[in-house]
């Protein structure tokens, strides 16, 4: 049996990034959000329950090709990268404890460099 080349990359970086046994079906990226800043650029310290929900954080695992409007859509970030994503886009998972998201291949607008 073949495996595709980009499963098996996101398999094997999965292994390596996070022991999260989850893989996003088609469409969707899983993701690791940032912490949030707790300091201003004042140098003000913020409570934790203070500022805005993280809309930056590390791909975890990828989904498979999409299709929309008769076209194939692949995910626009590899596995990895750091992700900027819609502020309320996304469903929230917990997994021992620990924060992800889940979110559609649109939802994310922009890739880090």
């Amino acid at each position: 049996m073949l495996l595709d080349n980009h499963l098996f990359s996101n398999t094997i970086s999965l292994a390596l990034m996070s022991k999260v046994n989850l893989k996003p079906t088609a469409g969707y990226l899983l993701i690791e959000p940032l912490e949030k800043e707790v300091k201003t650029a004042s140098g003000i310290y913020l409570p934790d329950n203070a500022g805005e929900k993280p809309q930056k954080g590390k791909v975890i695992a990828a989904g498979g090709k999409t299709y929309s409007e008769n076209h194939e859509v692949e995910s626009p970030a590899k596995v990895g990268e750091t992700v900027l994503y819609k502020k309320w886009g996304g469903n929230e998972v917990k997994i021992d404890n620990k924060e992800y998201i889940i979110v559609k291949f649109e939802d994310v607008l922009a890739i880090e460099k």
